[in-house]
């Protein structure tokens, strides 16, 4: 599995309430919700956001409230991964059970900036900064949770492996 896009950069602490405000959470649409992504830090970003791109933040990316809502509607927004050094527990796992792919790299989180171009191997856990010329050796996935990243989530993966009857 791999990424490739350009880099949008947050800070420190980026929390769900940032990531999608509450007062938009009246929507189950995805895309409705994907249209005010990072409207609090980024009023531009859902507008500039191109599926492939990145999100780049230092530390505990995702912390406060536990909502689902926050990883999917950067994916819905087309954000193809996440970089940061550390992120918070629950927005990990609700990061990997909607299929939103997330690596934790202190390196890449300190000196990617915005506008570069990365890409991503998610099998290798490395990280190359193709405008700076250099390379990142992030937390690799295991293969175990790319199965679930490449399904689109825990429910798709969880449904096709009702559907083969395998285990």
């Amino acid at each position: 599995m791999k990424a490739k896009g350009h880099v949008f950069k947050y800070g420190d602490n980026v929390d769900t309430d940032v990531i999608i405000p509450a007062r938009y959470l009246n929507s189950f649409d995805a895309k409705e919700l994907a249209s005010h992504a990072m409207v609090d830090i980024d009023p531009e970003f859902a507008g500039k956001v191109k599926p492939g791109d990145i999100i780049v933040a230092r530390k505990n990316f995702g912390c406060g409230s536990s909502r689902e809502h926050a990883p999917l509607c950067l994916k819905t927004a087309g954000v193809s991964c996440i970089i940061a050094e550390t992120f918070a527990r629950i927005f990990f796992r609700n990061s990997i059970n909607i299929g939103l792919p997330i690596i934790e790299c202190k390196e890449a989180a300190m000196e990617i900036e915005a506008g570069d171009e990365v890409e991503i191997d998610f099998d290798s856990g490395k990280i190359y900064d193709r405008t700076k010329g250099t390379e990142y050796q992030g937390q690799p996935f295991p293969e175990f949770m790319q199965k679930i990243i490449s399904a689109g989530g825990l429910v798709s993966y969880t449904n096709e492996k009702v559907k083969s009857g395998s285990n």
